[in-house]
């Protein structure tokens, strides 16, 4: 006969408002690291943007974007 007990790990459940907080915080940080790339690919000389394979159109069209896309 087993006598072992059947016990499951309980993990705590977080609540809907820090599951909100924490996909604010997520998305916040997205945004803030887009913002930093279209700077960076803005400050790139013709010579980078080529070695990358990106035309001057394609850094213009990016760089045209909001910060939210």
């Amino acid at each position: 006969m087993n006598h072992l007990l059947d016990v499951s790990v309980s993990t705590p459940q977080s609540t809907p408002r820090f599951l909100w907080f924490r996909r604010l915080l997520r998305g916040a940080a997205n945004n803030l690291e887009r913002a930093r790339t279209r700077r960076l690919l803005g400050q790139l000389d013709d010579r980078q943007l080529s070695d990358l394979n990106i035309s001057h159109a394609d850094r213009l069209n990016e760089m045209d974007k909001p910060f939210w896309r």
